[in-house]
């Protein structure tokens, strides 16, 4: 931590607000931002370097390097230092996104809510109980009670079904979300890792087999006609196995930016299980002490 971060702290631990971490820059991330933001609460969204934001006209993402970046009338502006991150707080209109970490974050005040909607497929989730008032796990791999307080369905035939009991559901790819009729053809893949080159951006149209971009020097094309409605920044690290950009084919209709309905839906959820925590802990603080344990 920097000694000027410090010396704020110190300063300012008396009177900080809780407020609350989303774990991840995505559309999902970004939509629970703006209910969150909504409801009164200062929000602070960390970088996730490990999986690439496509969808960024959908979210906070694009904040973390300068670019403007809003959704649903909330904007979103980039915090280097805890200083910097509470001086944004002050904005009613304003989310904030940060490459530091949950660690850094932590020790800036009281943590209200927790929530990891990085969307991670395969890693093991982290236990995140404790380290907030009510946790929330987003997506495949969360259990109640194991790693999260609560946990919320993402996949498109259960997507903001509040899990108080048992498990998120493993990803399941022979369930892809149909977009126009069209569900895993629309995005690219990443075949291998490596430094990811376009010079393209979010809702120009294209064609298919025209080259959207170079990974590793290899050039990667549009698998159908459409608008792009995800597409990797440039001049990014991509791992293996990833998307890359994902394709809008249904014509006038299609749409990149704002929010989409099972992101809203998952964000809805999100706030449900929030109003039904607070029901719970104001009734667990109203017990004799002697009965709380």
């Amino acid at each position: 931590m920097r000694r000027d971060d410090a010396i704020f702290l110190l300063r300012r631990s008396h009177r900080t607000p809780p407020f609350a971490i989303i774990l991840g820059t995505n559309e999902i991330a970004s939509a629970i931002a703006v209910f969150l933001r909504r409801s009164g609460r200062r929000v602070v969204l960390a970088h996730d370097p490990e999986i690439p934001v496509i969808r960024r006209g959908m979210a906070f993402h694009d904040a973390l390097f300068g670019d403007f970046a809003w959704v649903d009338e909330i904007r979103a502006k980039r915090a280097d230092y805890i200083g910097n991150l509470f001086s944004l707080f002050e904005d009613d209109g304003l989310v904030a996104v940060t490459r530091m970490g949950l660690t850094d974050l932590m020790v800036a005040g009281k943590v209200e809510i927790l929530v990891d909607a990085r969307m991670h497929k395969r890693s093991v989730r982290p236990d995140l109980r404790g380290l907030a008032d009510m946790s929330f796990g987003v997506g495949p791999g969360f259990v109640p009670r194991q790693n999260c307080d609560i946990a919320i369905e993402t996949r498109p035939d259960l997507a903001g079904l509040v899990i108080w009991e048992g498990q998120t559901k493993p990803q399941d790819k022979s369930i892809p979300g149909l977009l126009g009729g069209v569900g895993r053809e629309r995005f690219i893949y990443s075949r291998n890792s490596g430094r990811w080159r376009t010079a393209l951006d979010i809702g120009v149209r294209v064609f298919k087999d025209v080259v959207i971009g170079h990974l590793d020097g290899l050039a990667l094309a549009a698998p159908i006609d459409g608008v792009l409605r995800g597409l990797a920044r440039d001049d990014c690290d991509i791992p293996a196995g990833v998307k890359i950009a994902e394709i809008d084919p249904r014509g006038r209709a299609c749409r990149w930016s704002g929010m989409d309905e099972r992101c809203e839906t998952i964000a809805q959820a999100v706030m449900r299980g929030t109003r039904l925590k607070e029901a719970e802990l104001a009734f667990f603080e109203q017990q004799p002490s002697n009965l709380r344990h």
